[in-house]
């Protein structure tokens, strides 16, 4: 049984009053989901919320859920949607900035030394990935969205376009905009970190 047809096993077994698949689809989905809306609202305390609010709103809508798109597609739908909300209300604002390394658990941690690569190859990839996390953070909200569901997530266009709510070619247009906004700041900025794309 593929992912897909998992989800959806689960979603119908929740749907017919079985906890367990509750726990086992936010098992399976919240750290793909905070990744996601951590990028989009760029606050790792806010994007924690808006996760439990997203399966929140999955367990409420549980007893009208149907297996016509990808429960992915469905999650990911609600997801955005909160995270649009979010970025209207007029207190949100950017993050503090760590000078540490965040891990995967968001703890941050200071940097020390180690057998790795030489300093000059890791402080030359630290400066290229804030420079692309600072790209990123300058798109605008729907470009965001459609670059990181199709490029890290994996997504279909038409999966896209199902989450945010337009159509493909508009999905196309986003990324494309996105990719190429991209590639001219990491160009102006001169960290040689241009090119790549779909």
């Amino acid at each position: 049984m593929d992912g897909r047809d998992e989800d959806v096993r689960l979603m119908l077994a929740l749907r017919d009053g079985d906890g367990s698949a509750f726990d086992a689809l936010f098992e399976r989905w919240a750290g793909r989901l905070l990744g996601f809306l951590e990028r989009m609202v760029r606050d790792a305390a806010v994007a924690e919320e808006l996760v439990q609010e997203t399966f929140l709103r999955v367990h409420r809508s549980r007893e009208r859920y149907r297996p016509e798109a990808r429960f992915s597609t469905w999650l990911y739908t609600i997801a955005a949607n909160l995270a649009r909300n979010e970025l209207r209300r007029p207190f949100h604002r950017s993050p503090h900035q760590s000078t540490d390394v965040e891990e995967g658990d968001g703890r941050a941690v200071p940097l020390l030394a180690s057998g790795g690569p030489p300093p000059d190859e890791v402080a030359h990839a630290r400066r290229v990935g804030d420079a692309l996390e600072a790209a990123m953070d300058e798109l605008p909200e729907r470009q965001r969205a459609a670059l990181w569901m199709s490029a890290v997530e994996g997504f279909s266009y038409a999966e896209v376009a199902r989450a945010l709510e337009t159509t493909e070619t508009s999905v196309k247009a986003l990324v494309h905009r996105a990719r190429s906004a991209l590639a001219a700041r990491m160009e102006r900025g001169g960290t040689g970190a241009a090119g790549g794309g779909r």
